[in-house]
């Protein structure tokens, strides 16, 4: 049947389906509104609404699917959101008592209760509990949220050991742990407790520690428990980004900026988030409501950079990475951002002044490894070899046992004819350090044959692609070597493999050796 709604619904759908947030958002809003009892639009509406932000489409979706039994279990942190924000302690206790029964994000429930407690008395700091399993888990996040509790009261003393756990326990770099605890101190005049807490290597923190340091105390209010709340998910959202798990990352850092829409930490981390799920266009949208005053202005400049590429606007990802990259504040990690975008783009010389300005932001032999081997290879491939060279010999003293550098070195020497039975070692080493790693067995295979033993590289070759089919690389060495030593038809099996994944021009090269054999015009390099 043709109806206002279903013709919504099928809207939504195909802008679903081409990536028209904003476009599938609106038409599930409306498919959602002509047709209130359905659950299969409302779970539709309540998931895209989460991408893109829309609170109220998120929640009428959510309490849809409650009163039919079908909402996601990450709907009930939604919904004790909402009764936060609306400051219905009773409501939102009874929702964490729900998150206990439902099991999933039963440990935030001991501080998700002390915050209630913050508001609605009496006061109970937050416990890990007995529960083996769930008192690890809450215990991770315990101590920041007692510390913060202790701050609100104005508790500072009691506060500072709890921080100092607190700091210990995330691994001590939590720059919005540090952030969230400095301003708090000096906003009690703790000046020189505060900048402690903000190292000037840290990102972003420049302008507040010059606030702190010129002895400004800026009124900071208490937490609420919704902006507590808050806290608690987007940590766990940027904990889990990095895991299997980034598709709930995205959930939890969109529910705390719900609990606390003034908080840009959680607005870049949603932007960041949605440029992985491939939302580039609403990643940008994101990030730009981030203020240039904010101390995640510079990681929200970043994800849109990412954004910029992922869309394919390289030239303005070069200029906004340029701009970062010039600011006062920016480090080596903006000029090695600025540095990989160009030798993507193949602007080879510019990307090696960018890596050797990154270079100079460390002190004197303090350069990774890494940061030579990415000189070493813009270097490289921009035909500056000599120079290239130095600085890949310089990354492999520096880390003598790193495959990465080692196979560089070595196939680029061989590729060259040069220093044939030193490279040879190089790559032999660096199988011997990752031999379940395809590219550096092919490396190894290729050089044992541009070193004159391609009987002796066959049998590596065939392990390489075996262990990655669909790479185009390895399937064209594996075929050259194959035809040399004699075995055509297998060659041209492996030819066939590798030009069925092949872009142009290296397609139709490797289709004339199909029709013609092998030829040095054509052959694999």
């Amino acid at each position: 049947m043709d109806t206002p709604a279903l013709n919504a619904y099928a809207r939504a759908r195909l802008a679903d389906g081409e990536g028209a947030l904003d476009l599938a958002v609106s038409s599930y809003r409306q498919a959602l509104a002509n047709d209130p009892s359905s659950k299969v639009v409302a779970l539709r509406s309540y998931r895209q609404a989460i991408e893109s932000g829309d609170k109220k489409l998120a929640l009428s979706s959510a309490y849809i699917l409650d009163r039919a039994n079908a909402l996601p279990k990450d709907g009930t942190l939604l919904m004790t959101v909402d009764a936060l924000d609306r400051k219905d302690w009773a409501t939102a206790r009874l929702l964490s008592r729900r998150l206990v029964k439902e099991d999933n994000f039963a440990f935030l429930a001991p501080i998700l209760d002390s915050w209630i407690s913050t508001a609605s008395g009496p006061y109970a700091a937050p416990a890990a509990g007995p529960d083996g399993r769930l008192g690890a888990l809450t215990q991770r996040y315990v101590d920041e949220h007692k510390a913060l509790q202790l701050l609100s009261q104005g508790r500072t003393d009691a506060a500072m050991p709890v921080i100092g756990h607190a700091l210990v326990t995330s691994g001590g770099v939590a720059a919005s742990m540090r952030l969230a605890f400095a301003t708090r101190l000096a906003a009690q005049g703790r000046k020189n407790e505060a900048l402690a807490l903000l190292p000037a290597t840290l990102p972003g923190v420049a302008s507040v520690r010059k606030e702190i340091g010129q002895g400004k105390r800026r009124p900071v209010p208490p937490i609420t428990p919704a902006e507590g709340f808050g806290r608690l998910l987007g940590r766990l959202g940027e904990d889990l980004s990095t895991t299997d798990s980034r598709a709930i990352s995205l959930v939890l850092l969109r529910f705390a900026s719900f609990a606390d829409p003034a908080n840009a930490e959680y607005r870049a981390g949603v932007a960041r988030q949605l440029v992985i799920q491939r939302h580039p266009d609403s990643a940008l949208m994101e990030a730009e409501k981030v203020s240039a005053k904010s101390p995640f202005y510079l990681a929200a400049q970043e994800v849109r950079v990412t954004a910029l590429v992922a869309r394919g606007d390289q030239e303005t990802a070069v200029a906004l990475a340029r701009q970062i990259a010039a600011r006062p504040d920016a480090g080596a990690a903006e000029q090695i951002r600025l540095a990989n975008i160009l030798a993507d783009g193949k602007h080879y010389d510019a990307a090696v002044d960018a890596y050797r300005a990154a270079k100079a932001r460390y002190p004197a032999g303090g350069v990774p490894w890494s940061l030579y081997l990415l000189e070493g290879s813009a270097l490289e491939r921009g035909g500056r070899w000599v120079e290239g060279k130095a600085a890949l010999e310089k990354a492999a003293a520096l880390a003598p046992e790193e495959a990465a550098v080692l196979n560089y070195l070595g196939y680029a020497q061989v590729e060259r004819g040069q220093n044939v039975e030193a490279a040879l070692a190089l790559l032999e080493k660096a199988s011997r350090l990752k031999p379940d790693d395809p590219s550096i067995t092919d490396s190894l295979g290729w050089g044992r044959y541009k070193a004159g033993d391609p009987q002796g590289a066959v049998p590596v070759l065939q392990r390489a692609a075996e262990a990655a089919p669909d790479d185009v690389t390895i399937n064209e060495h594996l075929g050259d070597v194959l035809w040399v030593v004699g075995r055509r038809f297998e060659a041209r099996y492996a030819w066939s493999a590798a030009s069925t994944f092949a872009d142009a021009p290296d397609a139709e090269r490797i289709a004339q050796k199909m029709r013609e054999g092998l030829n040095p015009r054509d052959a694999a390099y």
